[in-house]
């Protein structure tokens, strides 16, 4: 009798604690952004509501401090969540992994990538298409050289 009556109150406690979440905005629907969160985040509209929780809440964070991004910032927000929008899962998982790849790299040759890459962008449009072209197929276990 005691064990049912516990599992209720936590099972109780638990809706609580979802059902406040919920009501502080935590995990919100399309409808329920405002109307600047929905101009910021507009790239996601279609799967907003399909998103992870996780997912939402970084997407709320990025819309919470666009106001106090630069423009050149917002402009890079936008952009990058295009991008996103516009990808399959498969090439998003790779993404991801590819991000966690870098992220686990020493500090030095994470400097080293973004020196490349810094000097890669500022190519003419012409080079970095050669590039592009003469560029082996990387293997399925690239880890950015390591």
């Amino acid at each position: 009798m005691v064990r049912k009556y516990l599992a209720a109150l936590i099972a109780i406690a638990a809706l609580w604690v979802v059902q406040a979440h919920a009501a502080q905005g935590g995990d919100p629907n399309w409808a329920q952004l405002s109307e600047d969160q929905k101009q910021v985040l507009s790239p996601l509209a279609e799967e907003w509501d399909a998103l992870r929780p996780w997912q939402r809440e970084r997407m709320l964070d990025i819309a919470r401090d666009y106001p106090k991004m630069n423009p050149q910032q917002q402009q890079r927000v936008q952009q990058r969540l295009d991008n996103w929008s516009r990808m399959t899962p498969y090439e998003r998982e790779n993404a991801r992994k590819k991000y966690q790849q870098f992220e686990s790299l020493p500090q030095e040759k994470q400097d080293e990538l973004r020196k490349k890459w810094r000097e890669y962008q500022r190519l003419p449009e012409s080079e970095r298409q050669k590039l592009r072209n003469n560029r082996p197929e990387p293997a399925p276990e690239d880890d950015f050289g390591n």
